[in-house]
């Protein structure tokens, strides 16, 4: 079944995290903290939290919904504290359960311990069994808090020790920023697969999952986080460990296609002049027919304009989006029929009909709202519909922290292109290559995780019963 939050067919990433550090302990890090995550709403849509420390407390805040919905300004009042944390959440297991909105807060050997964590540790399932039976109260399903675990058990007293030791445990996709000894640890694991920025700000420095985020904190970007690199700072000096050299980089592809906000640079590399390099290298795969060129929005838009540069067809806007819907819950029935598609995207009629499209998308995932989002433009005139994708199909689930985690669900995987062709009802089917794809984003195939369009899995995976579905521990919580 469809998320409620989607009316596309992309995959959807799991979270986007900040952390500040200020040299003066009478900041408040909270403010900025919020104006940095507004910048990665995008990456999560579903909870939100911002973590502050001050004096061995820390002060928090968080809920389920959009940062509008979790924060009022009185809130940054109580959020006191000169070093912070913050979150936004797209889950990709536990969803709704508030046990794992993000941050999450512990008292520990050391004093108080703040977490917010982005990817998928693939080996949770035994690290969560191995605490149970060693007497660990568990009381969500995230990786997150498995995390504060393996730190708050380790027998070293030393923070930076505990969490090095931590580390060596740990499987799979982790970004995290945390609060702990008061100071602000910024980790990235050693493959890279989620991406980590560090800036600077008045008196301060930033860790984000974005520059984009940087950008809105009026901070100075300094480098990328290293894959394997811890970076430790209490606000005045920053410290930098490596404390496993990475076998390969592992990047997610998807940072480029789809994740990422257009106006972001991910390990040096500029999303915007990828994403039109995506929709060039797609334009040169075949012969084009079509009087327009259109985005599926927003995702496609700058693939579309970078396409329809190299075709030399006329970029006109198709489909309109309402950006004022956030969360929409409509009755299941009208759901099953697709209205959540024509609430949140409207055809413009004038534009689409006697027209031959070509429609630009990201992905194709189960195929199911791309199907509707064709029908809506055939049902505004549009004579033939011609459907570009700006990735290779997806034939492989991904078990670092995207919720393509069956390989079932995945409409590549059982089908050809002339068969998926068919199922959406296009005139013609393109997807780029992987090739294309590479040189778009100029980096080499092993140095980026293609595994969901190849298999070609960085950490080796033991993918259930042939089914590809992940591994993760039965966890329910039921509340009222």
């Amino acid at each position: 079944m469809e998320n409620e939050t989607d009316f596309n067919d992309s995959p959807k990433e799991c979270c986007g995290i900040i952390g500040v550090a200020s040299g003066d302990r009478e900041y408040n890090a909270s403010a900025l903290i919020y104006r940095g995550l507004y910048a990665l709403q995008h990456r999560g849509q579903e909870s939100a939290g911002i973590a502050a420390y001050r004096d061995d407390i820390v002060n928090i805040k968080r809920g389920n919904g959009l940062l509008t919905n979790v924060f009022n300004r009185s809130d940054f009042d109580n959020l006191n504290g000169s070093i912070g944390i913050g979150h936004v959440r797209y889950s990709t297991t536990g969803s709704g359960y508030f046990q794992n909105v993000q941050p999450i807060i512990a008292r520990y050997w050391g004093g108080m311990m703040a977490i917010s964590h982005n990817g998928n540790i693939v080996n949770s399932k035994e690290l969560r069994n191995e605490l149970i039976e060693d007497g660990a109260v568990i009381r969500s399903s995230s990786d997150t808090e498995l995390i504060m675990h393996l730190v708050a058990r380790r027998r070293e007293r030393d923070i930076v020790e505990a969490v090095l030791g931590a580390l060596k445990e740990l499987r799979g996709a982790y970004s995290i920023v945390m609060i702990a000894d008061g100071r602000l640890i910024a980790i990235r694991d050693p493959y890279g697969f989620r991406p980590l920025c560090l800036g600077m700000i008045y008196d301060g420095y930033v860790a984000a999952s974005e520059t984009t985020a940087l950008d809105t904190m009026n901070a100075r970007f300094i480098r990328d986080v290293r894959p394997g690199e811890i970076v430790i700072t209490d606000g005045k000096k920053v410290d930098s460990i490596i404390y496993k050299e990475h076998e390969r980089n592992a990047l997610c592809v998807f940072e480029y296609i789809y994740f990422a906000r257009a106006d972001s640079v991910i390990d040096g590399i500029g999303v915007y002049e990828v994403r039109k390099k995506m929709g060039r290298e797609l334009a040169r795969l075949c012969r084009i027919e079509a009087d327009i060129v259109i985005p599926v929005p927003d995702s496609g838009v700058t693939t579309a304009i970078g396409f329809a540069r190299e075709a030399g067809i006329p970029y006109e806007i198709g489909l309109f989006k309402n950006s004022y819907v956030g969360r929409t819950f409509i009755d299941p029935g009208l759901t099953e029929r697709g209205d959540k598609v024509t609430i949140k995207l409207n055809p413009i009629e004038s534009t689409l009909r006697g027209k031959k499209v070509a429609v630009v998308d990201d992905s194709i995932v189960r195929g199911t709202t791309s199907k509707r989002i064709i029908r809506m433009i055939r049902n505004a005139g549009a004579a033939e519909v011609h459907l570009y994708i700006s990735s290779p199909p997806i034939t492989h689930p991904c078990f670092f922290g995207i919720d393509t985690s069956e390989k079932k669900t995945l409409i590549a995987s059982t089908n050809n292109v002339e068969k998926i062709r068919d199922f959406l009802e296009v005139d013609s089917l393109t997807y780029i290559t992987l090739e294309g794809l590479s040189k778009a984003v100029g980096k080499p195939l092993d140095s980026l995780c293609y595994a969901c369009f190849n298999g070609d899995y960085p950490i080796p995976i033991a993918e259930d019963d042939g089914e590809g579905k992940m591994l993760l521990e039965d966890f329910r919580v039921n509340e009222m």
